[in-house]
């Protein structure tokens, strides 16, 4: 028996709905519940440096159960310093089936990644609001920025007002139907019910000053948010906490290295809000930190790669042959 490995290059998983962010949001609301149940597994991140200033590659695996039925690692390679025209981060995720082992698919996942983190805001933004979310402010305008925004524009209708702030307004001239802010503490000041922070920002953009009562900030950058705001929020909650907290330079993870936060001190993470229902109060102020958890990358890749195989899409790579043995 042949084993054959399907690949799947970014036109195709876009064509399979990799970057509908409803169907992310129903993937992650799944493996949340996979996750109480002991039917996923998330091991720890691996990274190594690449050869160039500031890169490095890391390596996240992860299982999931239920129709999933996989397991897999994605490989994201974070290039700041690079000669070619290809995006700063290339991801790609291979996937295997949970039981065998046996390699299904290999997929170019950026646009899964970008959904699926989209898909833990608006969970956030639904969930973790200290009240109804009518006005957002978004900053940033690069490919996870993006996906925020389609995520808003598709499963907040509602909405009276997406403001959009960007270090580089000229990146913001084509976007329609949204409001323009060109001084972010001005931005910060208005009555924004939610700020998403999806910049590439290496130091923090989003200070106390822009804490205040009934409103989230969700960041999902790298550095974006100040120990200061954070300590200034009545309400901390992420998406999950873990041996990530040891290394990630997420801001709270960082703060926490730094001995100025408390594990002990998240009041939520995506498990209580979705399967226990915890909500914060109206008055709250509510910081959420967005890691990114790769089980929900695997289960994205896998629900796609299904489809891929259902309508017979993508080019098949026979990669080794022979007897298949149980062992």
């Amino acid at each position: 028996m042949e084993a054959l490995l399907r690949v799947l290059d970014e036109a195709t998983v876009a064509q399979l709905g990799g970057g509908d962010v409803a169907l992310a949001l129903e993937d992650v609301k799944a493996v949340i519940q996979l996750m109480r149940l002991g039917e996923a597994q998330m091991p720890a991140e691996n990274h190594i440096d690449l050869g160039t200033p500031l890169g490095k590659a890391y390596a996240l695996p992860a299982r999931v159960g239920g129709s999933y039925n996989a397991a897999g690692v994605k490989w994201t390679a974070h290039r700041p310093q690079r000669p070619d025209a290809l995006p700063a981060a290339l991801a790609l995720t291979l996937i295997n089936d949970a039981q065998s082992g046996i390699p299904r698919g290999l997929l170019a996942s950026g646009a899964l990644t970008a959904a699926r983190t989209a898909a833990v805001s608006a969970l956030a933004l639904q969930l973790a609001a200290p009240r109804p979310v009518k006005r957002v402010l978004l900053l940033g305008a690069g490919l996870h920025a993006q996906a925020h925004l389609r995520m808003l524009q598709q499963l907040f209708p509602q909405l009276e007002q997406i403001g959009v702030w960007n270090r580089s307004p000229f990146k913001l001239s084509a976007l329609r139907e949204v409001q323009i802010e060109t001084d972010l503490p001005l931005a910060l000041a208005q009555p924004y019910d939610a700020v998403l922070t999806c910049t590439s920002a290496d130091q923090p953009i989003v200070d106390a000053a822009a804490v205040r009562p009934g409103r989230i900030i969700v960041q999902v950058g790298y550095h974006e948010v100040s120990f200061a705001a954070i300590k200034a929020s009545s309400k901390v909650v992420v998406d999950a906490w873990g041996d990530f907290a040891q290394r990630s330079a997420k801001s709270l993870f960082q703060m926490f290295r730094a001995g100025e936060f408390a594990e002990q001190d998240v009041a939520a993470d995506l498990a209580a809000l979705l399967l226990d229902h915890w909500r914060p109060q109206p008055d709250n102020s509510v910081y959420f930190s967005s890691f990114g958890l790769n089980v929900f990358d695997i289960a994205l890749a896998a629900r796609v790669l299904h489809a891929a195989e259902h309508d017979e899409l993508g080019s098949l790579q026979s990669l080794f042959s022979g007897v298949l043995h149980d062992h």
